[in-house]
């Protein structure tokens, strides 16, 4: 007997008006016939006939109405219908592989899975990884980057960091760190305009702007008044190109304090003296009260709150 779907017609009729979805398994010998082009190899890569492959084809062709292949030589070529489908099945089913191959991973008892913004997980967390692992070498930090964290509730996480407490049943939030903005730039350019009084920096160095919807009020306020004296350098839309600019020497950033803090400390950047320190968020770290991980979790949060008190970088570097 061919190996072949187990569906009728019927079924497949019946299937198609109930849910418009055909099933996965007519799916994955179709992208299979579709990428390697032929019906045999492809029943050959899926361990099946090529009666079984021909078979899930024909089923598949009658659920959409249309055929999806036509006959070259050995071989076979997508239809325009085969095409436009083709595209949607290969993403979907890429889709569905990568969180196949993630159960494994989320399955270690050591992971904690910690939601923040883009800038503060590189700018900071990320430069103490090596720290946390030496304290906690079975911890398995899972970073998941959000700018404007959603409901915290709706997702499945162990921590999260935002600049706001998320006031939420079942949910702890704490203060954690204080954000401070800084105006900095590369070394070389920060030698030559301690050479200068403040009144001529402007001759040297343009500014290197964030869009004002990335500033916080003051910042953005200092960073107005000084464009009328030093002019603009460029303009960024993403705190990590404004970053990478100020350390290529392309002028003074007025950037995060947690976004630079490595940069700080290893000299790469420098805080500019006789320019404002202006404040910047309040950060939150929150918690679920119970959680299925809540051992990692606990000691991974209570490592967080313990970095958080080191101190901030930001004095390093100015002059």
């Amino acid at each position: 007997m061919p190996e072949h779907d187990g569906l009728s017609a019927e079924e497949v009729s019946e299937q198609a008006g109930a849910s418009r979805l055909p099933s996965l398994r007519l799916l994955a010998g179709f992208e299979a016939a579709a990428r390697i082009g032929s019906f045999s190899r492809a029943a050959e890569s899926l361990h099946l006939s090529q009666s079984a492959i021909s078979h899930q084809i024909q089923q598949l062709e009658e659920f959409v109405g249309q055929p999806l292949f036509h006959r070259v030589g050995r071989g076979v070529e997508l239809t325009f219908a085969g095409e436009m489908l083709q595209q949607s099945v290969g993403r979907a089913l890429e889709t569905l592989r990568r969180g196949l191959d993630r159960i494994a991973v989320y399955t270690d008892p050591g992971l904690v899975a910690l939601v923040g913004p883009a800038f503060l997980l590189q700018g900071w967390l990320q430069p103490r990884l090596a720290a946390l692992r030496a304290a906690h070498p079975d911890i398995v930090p899972l970073l998941s980057i959000d700018e404007s964290p959603g409901q915290a509730d709706e997702i499945d996480l162990d921590l999260l960091i935002s600049p706001r407490p998320l006031s939420l049943d079942g949910w702890e939030d704490a203060r954690w760190l204080r954000d401070e903005w800084l105006f900095v730039c590369a070394p070389a350019l920060a030698e030559e305009l301690a050479g200068l009084p403040f009144e001529r920096h402007h001759e040297l160095a343009r500014l290197v702007c964030l869009e004002r919807a990335r500033l916080p009020d003051a910042a953005e306020a200092e960073t107005q008044r000084l464009l009328r004296r030093f002019g603009v350098a460029a303009i960024y839309d993403d705190a990590q190109l404004a970053r990478d600019a100020a350390l290529r020497g392309h002028g003074i950033a007025c950037l995060s304090s947690l976004a630079v803090d490595e940069d700080l400390r290893e000299g790469r950047l420098h805080a500019l003296a006789g320019y404002p320190r202006l404040p910047g968020a309040q950060w939150w770290l929150s918690r679920p009260e119970s959680a299925l991980r809540t051992e990692a979790m606990e000691r991974m949060h209570a490592w967080l709150s313990s970095a958080a008190r080191e101190g901030p970088a930001s004095a390093i570097g100015a002059d």
